[in-house]
């Protein structure tokens, strides 16, 4: 709105009042009536209509504020200031200034004496204003190493050799329409084109060869594009499930992002690319700066400083990352891999395989329940609030009811005779026991030792979706009790919180997870009793070297584990199969989804990926 008058110095001749011209000259250009304001102007109408009008498309400005400011007037002359605030709409900047112009007395009254600099002071005839950005090289995300996690791969520049596109302007509004960006997009691409050195290719978006090979055939039919294959450190990654992705196609997503980056910029759209896109992608640099008709700039009117780009440590291991995703190939399931370093926390490697046609796992985010593999927390629990040792005898049973529902050994137990130990009924991953030891506990005493492993204890977050392993109360329900205990039930875990669990066990203390080298303040769960930790390693050893997951079994650094199954949520055909373990300080979770109950699949994962771990 056009603010109060600050001064008003002299005597004009009679009639209406130079304020009232200034004022509404200025109402009218805000107001975006070009016809009216070029009415009061010496200019030729048409013209000074024109170059109103194209003021907004140069800046690619959303809005326009005007005030006045002091008003000097004499005999048949007046000069009067104003100020000027354009919202650039570029994550919210806006460029203020202070202009001028003259007036002179007319039989119509007092007329604005045109020329381009009233609208800004130094803007000659031909001239135009323009918002150029520099944005710096994206840089990368690398493992614990310092080794970058994101290789060369290809990538299709497109972009243009200023001074040899015939009409620029409408080369980049096909760009612009082929790639999902905006019309004033490709203004400001207009705008950077004319401020490129000429001569030289200027590249205004990078594209994923899919993408490119999607928009190949339209992409050469516009006239004035050059398209390069390069290899650059861009779309391809060695652990993409935490990386994300990085794209170009939208320029919103920056505007959003709060920072003023040219159309056409890289941005990362999931996991660490896109938490940490203020860091990676740096600080643009950004000109308001007037162009001579050739469009060379040649006067900067305001800057916006910008900053370098920074590559971003994470916690991932190169190595481990590289054994799990060997790991998983050739599984012929949809599987994927977490592994954590014991007594940290910190994620070493997150690896996915997922079948066509089959739904993939989620291996920080999925919410699944665990199956056998939970009796890891249920005898821990056992250990150490009830008279169970490894060595109590129990039962083993095919069916078991509990609470008045019906427990059954799935897959189909081994036969372990009249009275096998409990160390027995663990490694061969007996529900229906575990089942019954339910009348040995507490709801407390379960939940109390879940929240020592992390699962519905105190929340923590991660940079990137990740869930925190839940477990309700069951109240007065023994079968619900029963069905915790066997890990169903209320249990609802991750693959990534199992290999805390595991890291757990190995360390003697629950760490929250970690992603990056300096991440945030996490909670830790108290520690451990001593005496329980020696209990359960033993009987997660006994699980690999003789029951259920045998199969795993390695030479030289002992491999720990138990493994599980459960019905896969909203899929009736799947099961979610487990396995969750240790071998050194790496602790690990598999998980894959499968038609059959039988924990091989699983199991044989493991094997390899733990195999990789002992070389």
């Amino acid at each position: 709105m056009i603010v109060v008058v600050i001064g008003v110095t002299g005597v004009g001749p009679p009639g209406p009042t130079v304020t009232a011209s200034v004022k509404a000259f200025l109402l009218d250009w805000q107001n975006q009536d070009y016809t009216a304001a070029a009415a009061m102007t010496t200019g030729n109408a048409v013209q000074v209509e024109r170059t109103l009008q194209a003021v907004n498309r140069w800046l690619g400005a959303q809005d326009l504020e005007l005030g006045m400011g002091s008003v000097a007037v004499g005999p048949y002359r007046a000069s009067a200031h104003f100020f000027a605030t354009f919202d650039l709409g570029r994550g919210g900047l806006s460029w203020s200034y202070e202009g001028n112009f003259s007036l002179r007395h007319s039989t119509s009254g007092w007329l604005i004496v045109w020329s381009p600099a009233v609208i800004v002071p130094g803007l000659g005839v031909g001239d135009r204003l323009a918002v150029l950005t520099r944005s710096p090289r994206r840089a990368v995300l690398l493992d614990q190493q310092g080794r970058s996690l994101i290789p060369r791969s290809p990538v299709y520049e497109v972009g243009v050799i200023p001074g040899k596109a015939k009409n620029p302007l409408l080369t980049a509004q096909k760009l612009a329409g082929l790639t999902g960006m905006t019309p004033s997009d490709a203004v400001e691409m207009n705008s950077q084109i004319a401020g490129a050195t000429p001569g030289k290719f200027f590249e205004l978006v990078q594209l994923t060869p899919a993408t490119y090979r999607r928009l190949s055939g339209r992409l050469h039919e516009v006239r004035g594009l050059v398209i390069f294959p390069r290899k650059e450190q861009l779309f391809d990654s060695t652990a993409p499930v935490i990386t994300g992705t990085v794209a170009t196609e939208t320029a919103q997503t920056l505007v959003n992002d709060g920072e003023p980056y040219r159309p056409g910029t890289t941005i990362g759209l999931s996991g660490l690319e896109q938490a940490f896109q203020a860091k990676l992608a740096g600080k643009p640099t950004t000109e308001v700066v007037v162009q001579n008709p050739a469009g060379k700039p040649i006067k900067v009117l305001y800057k916006w400083p910008g900053s370098a780009a920074s590559a971003v440590r994470t916690t991932i291991s190169g190595s481990v990352q590289q054994a799990a995703k060997n790991a998983l190939a050739g599984a012929n399931l949809s599987a994927a891999i977490v592994a954590v370093r014991a007594g940290t926390g910190q994620i070493l490697a997150v690896s996915r395989y997922t079948k066509h046609g089959m739904p993939e796992v989620s291996p920080l985010d999925g919410r699944y329940q665990p199956g056998q593999a939970f009796t890891i927390v249920s005898a821990a629990a056992l250990l150490a609030g009830s008279p169970v040792t490894a060595r109590t005898r129990l039962q083993c049973l095919p069916q078991n009811p509990v609470g008045g529902q019906p427990f059954s050994n799935v897959p189909r137990g081994p036969k372990l005779g009249s009275s096998p130990t409990f160390a027995q009924v663990f490694a061969d991953a007996c529900t229906t026991e575990f089942a019954v030891l339910s009348f040995r506990l507490n709801p407390g005493e379960l939940t109390g030792t879940a929240q020592r492993f992390g699962i519905g204890g105190t929340p923590w977050r991660l940079p990137i979706p990740a869930v925190a392993g839940q477990i309700s109360s069951p109240g007065s329900s023994q079968a619900g009790l029963a069905a915790d205990l066997t890990g169903a039930g209320s249990v609802i875990v991750s693959p990534l919180d199992m290999a805390l669990v595991a890291g757990a066990v190995q360390s003697g203390v629950w760490r929250a997870p970690q992603i990056v080298a300096t991440p945030a303040e996490q909670p830790t769960a108290p520690k451990l009793s001593a005496r329980v930790l020696e209990q359960l390693r033993n009987l997660m050893r006994l699980a690999v070297t003789s029951g259920a997951a045998k199969a795993a079994n390695q030479h030289g650094t002992p491999l720990y584990g138990q493994v599980g199954s459960a019905p896969l949520p909203g899929q009736h055909k799947l099961r979610a199969i487990w396995f969750v373990g240790y071998r050194g300080q790496v602790a690990f979770t598999v998980l894959v989804f499968a038609k059959s109950a039988d924990f091989t699949p699983a199991v044989q994962i493991a094997s390899r990926f733990a195999a990789s771990l002992g070389k």
